[in-house]
């Protein structure tokens, strides 16, 4: 099958052609898809489109009278894809459900110690000579109380780190995970789980309902010097507020691997540009808070499985199979 996976960057290229062994012609282009750019999927029935990829109504009815029959998504979120005008069009979408949720668990521990332990500010400091620890005072994670927001894989994954660095456990879900509750996760309504934590941390996706999940009137109810991890999606929190937390120092810490206007900003190198978003130049200027451009799931494990899933996919549609990967509009 002939698809255009777009947004592309090398290491794409490297670990879906590993996985598709010469099954399905696959073209790669570093274009961003969008209603102006659609038209470089002329021919193309599938697309394998990246979550920073825009797929709303707009651009699928482009794509669609191009003859576009599938979306392939190499994302586990599909927040980007208007799922409904998608099926209107004739459309099919796929994702990848799972892929190793320890990349970014692990990502989230590595945020949550550079943080308590200011490892970013004593690496500059070495290079600069300077070996005084003034400023570099942290705390133990043993004992502290961290609260996880979404309970699934990735959640799962975090909690059995915490487990075994001795923290407490609370969590909060649309339903109790059984594995959770093995390893000791207190479940607790969110209000109850901010009052309580000393570390909080998003591993939910973005749908309407959780936009903008965290906002000041539930920063307000965290404790003073509380630590925040997003590592899931940016739209979770509101920038505004949470700047506002940073500057009357009721945040002690944040960590974001996501931001809310990303999308113009991450995977693209921006070295020799002048950054236009004012909100996001001033999240930079923080002590106490580490940004990076949405990196967490990036490990080989999790670009292999990635790419592997995307390609049983691209077979799946072309044998006209079903799978669980589809992703329907809500009925």
């Amino acid at each position: 099958m002939r698809c255009l996976v777009t947004s592309a960057r090398p290491y794409d290229e490297q670990f879906l052609r590993a996985a598709n062994q010469g099954r399905h012609d696959l073209v790669f282009v570093e274009t961003t898809l969008s209603a102006e750019t659609a038209f470089v999927a002329q021919g193309f029935p599938a697309i394998c489109p990246f979550f920073n990829d825009t797929l709303d109504a707009h651009t699928l009815e482009t794509l669609a009278r191009l003859g576009t029959r599938l979306l392939v998504l190499r994302s586990t979120g599909f927040n980007h894809v208007d799922v409904p005008a998608a099926e209107k069009h004739g459309i099919a979408v796929m994702r990848v459900r799972d892929y190793s949720p320890y990349s970014v668990a692990e990502f989230t521990i590595g945020m949550m110690l550079t943080l308590n332990r200011h490892l970013h500010k004593a690496y500059n400091r070495v290079r600069d000579g300077n070996f005084l620890l003034d400023g570099l005072l942290g705390f133990d994670m043993h004992g502290k109380t961290v609260g996880i927001i979404g309970t699934g894989s990735i959640g799962t994954a975090l909690a059995r780190i915490l487990k075994g660095m001795g923290c407490h456990l609370l969590g909060y879900d649309i339903a109790p995970n059984p594995v959770c509750l093995e390893l000791g996760v207190v479940y607790v309504p969110l209000e109850a789980l901010l009052r309580k934590s000393q570390i909080i941390s998003l591993h939910i996706p973005l749908v309407p309902e959780t936009r903008h999940l965290i906002d000041a009137e539930r920063i307000a109810l965290m404790p003073e010097g509380a630590m925040l991890i997003n590592t899931s999606r940016g739209p979770l929190i509101d920038t505004k507020a949470l700047i506002a937390a940073l500057k009357s120092r009721h945040l002690g810490a944040v960590g974001l691997d996501v931001y809310e206007e990303e999308a113009e900003l991450y995977f693209r190198d921006h070295c020799d540009d002048i950054i236009c978003d004012d909100t996001f130049e001033r999240l930079l200027t923080f002590p106490n808070v580490i940004v990076t451009g949405h990196q967490a799931f990036f490990t080989r494990e999790a670009l292999s499985t990635i790419a592997e899933t995307t390609i049983q996919n691209l077979d799946t549609y072309s044998q006209g199979k079903d799978s669980p990967n589809y992703v329907r509009a809500a009925r």
